[in-house]
């Protein structure tokens, strides 16, 4: 009976602790669709891991890298114009074990003259007690 409850015990632990990870990591999807419709694609990178190995898989070819990600966005998108608003629909958040969660969205960009969007996929990873985004592959 002892192993039951302990169990049991477990299993709710667990589930509230993934709880919590999936709203930790919506609040960073959250925090920077707020950053990007500001125009500040500098507080947006806050999502993603600040290391040499972050993976960005986008249109033209993987790239690697915090830096060369943020180099890469302020060339695509070098005015707020260009940014237009940004609203992200988040299809699926999936807390893999307590280190690591993936997630799939659509994206959508509201310009004056266009509208464009697609999907991603993201790898997200608890690195010192946050969760970052280490491989984002966006269509």
């Amino acid at each position: 009976m002892k192993k039951l409850t302990l169990s049991i015990l477990l299993l709710t632990m667990s589930v509230f602790c993934f709880a919590q990870d999936k709203q930790a990591i919506l609040k960073v999807l959250h925090t920077q669709e707020l950053a990007w419709n500001r125009g500040d694609i500098g507080d947006f990178m806050q999502g993603y891991w600040k290391s040499d190995s972050l993976l960005f898989v986008g249109k033209e070819a993987p790239t690697y890298g915090w830096q060369t990600t943020l180099d890469h966005y302020k060339k695509t998108y070098p005015d707020k114009a260009a940014m237009g608003q940004l609203a992200f629909n988040i299809i699926q958040v999936k807390v893999l074990d307590p280190k690591n969660a993936f997630v799939l969205g659509g994206w959508k960009l509201t310009r004056e003259k266009d509208t464009p969007g697609g999907y991603f996929t993201l790898w997200f990873r608890k690195i010192d007690g946050k969760w970052k985004i280490v491989c984002d592959h966006t269509s």
